[in-house]
């Protein structure tokens, strides 16, 4: 007999603070194009500093059975005023194609929604097509808008867009 496991999202707080470390670390040494902050500088935050991402900025995070295996960050965009963004999202190798990122999403889209807006946007980086891949079978679709990462101006980081139901 098989046990089924179960997953939940659920919003990151100060308690959480260990398990997004150990998500965000995760993710910034599998895929360190995608993101705008590095590994290295990442591993050096204090505790105090991993207290305050997790209760100030809105991430959530994906359970399964009691172990985190997925994250994403929500917020705004100052060059874009009044809009709402996916920021940061990861999902474990191991929950890859299990439904995972895509619930992950929609806690990002529910947000959204609670803010009163119609649409979310991202920057997907050119060097992981997996991700934007993912990000067009979920709904979403290239603005045109293209730009240099500040961190690594190698790397050319495209705008996408989901229009909400």
């Amino acid at each position: 007999m098989t046990r089924e496991s179960t997953l939940t999202i659920r919003l990151c707080g100060l308690d959480d603070w260990q398990d997004l470390r150990a998500i965000r670390l995760e993710a910034l040494a599998d895929t360190p194009d995608a993101y705008g902050s590095t590994y290295e500088e990442s591993v050096l935050w204090s505790d105090a500093q991993w207290k305050n991402a997790a209760s100030t900025r809105l991430f959530y995070l994906a359970d399964r059975d009691g172990g985190v295996v997925g994250m994403v960050s929500g917020g705004f965009n100052d060059a874009h005023p009044g809009t709402r963004w996916l920021y940061g999202m990861y999902v474990t190798p191991s929950e890859r194609g299990s439904g995972t990122a895509a619930l992950l999403v929609r806690a990002i889209d529910d947000w959204a929604r609670s803010h009163g807006v119609a649409e979310v946007y991202l920057h997907v980086t050119n060097s992981v097509p997996r991700a934007r891949a993912f990000y067009e079978k979920v709904g979403f679709r290239t603005t045109g808008e293209s730009f240099r990462m500040d961190r690594d101006h190698s790397l050319t980081l495209e705008t996408m867009v989901q229009h909400l139901d």
